[in-house]
C-alpha cells in the first residue's frame, strides 16, 4: 500500500518538486523572466484600468476571467505552461501551486525572512519529473498597495469586494496579507 501511495504521488508530481539535473541556460532564463514580466504587466494594466473605471469590485473579475486568459495566451504564443500560483490560493483551478511551485514559493519566504526583497526574487532550474525534463521558472509576487483591496485584512476589504469574492471564490483562502509579504509567485514551466 505504501509502495503503491508513492507510486501515485511521484506520476502525479505531488511527492516530490522533481530532481535537479543541471544548470539552467542563461538565454533560456532571460526569456522566461520575460513572458513572468509580459503576464505581470498585461495584468496589472488590466487591474489598474478596471478599477478606476468600475471599481474595486468590478476588478475581482479581472484576476478571474482576463488573468487566465492572458497566461493561456502567452502559454500558447510560447509553448511553455505560463501561469501564477498563491501560497494562499483564491482560485483552486489555476493558482495551486504543484510540488516544484510550493518549493520556490517556501524558498522565497525564507529568503524575505533573511532581509531579501521580492523585487528581483526569483528561482530557475532545470528539473527532472516523470513527465520528462523541463526548466522550471518562478517570480515572486509581493503585496502592492493596489493589491490590499481585494487580498488584505478582511475588515478592511471594502463590502462589494467581499461579496464579489464570496461569489467568485466560495473557498477563498487568499486573504489576511500585509503589504510586502509574499502573494504568490508567476511560474513557467518549459519542456526541454
Amino acid at each position: 500500500m505504501k509502495k503503491t501511495l508513492i507510486l501515485v504521488l511521484l506520476l502525479t508530481g505531488c511527492a516530490t518538486p522533481g530532481a535537479v539535473t543541471q544548470k539552467p541556460d542563461p538565454k533560456q532564463v532571460d526569456e522566461m523572466r520575460a513572458t513572468a514580466k509580459t503576464l505581470a504587466m498585461q495584468l496589472g494594466g488590466k487591474l489598474k484600468a478596471e478599477m478606476e473605471a468600475n471599481g474595486p469590485a468590478a476588478a475581482v473579475g479581472v484576476c478571474k476571467k482576463i488573468a487566465p486568459q492572458i497566461a493561456a495566451d502567452l502559454s500558447k504564443q510560447t509553448g511553455w505552461k505560463v501561469g501564477r500560483v498563491g501560497t494562499r490560493v483564491r482560485n483552486a483551478e489555476t493558482g495551486t501551486p504543484d510540488a516544484w511551485n510550493a518549493k520556490a514559493l517556501a524558498e522565497f519566504s525564507q529568503r524575505m525572512k533573511q532581509g531579501e526583497k521580492p523585487d528581483a526574487m526569483e528561482l530557475a532550474e532545470v528539473v527532472a519529473e516523470p513527465s520528462g525534463k523541463y526548466l522550471r521558472y518562478a517570480k515572486a509576487i509581493a503585496v502592492q498597495p493596489l493589491c490590499l483591496t481585494c487580498h488584505g485584512s478582511p475588515k478592511d476589504i471594502p463590502e462589494g469586494v467581499k461579496a464579489r469574492l464570496q461569489a467568485e471564490y466560495p473557498m477563498d483562502k487568499a486573504t489576511g496579507y500585509s503589504l510586502g509579504e509574499l502573494r504568490g509567485a508567476v511560474v513557467v514551466k518549459r519542456p526541454l
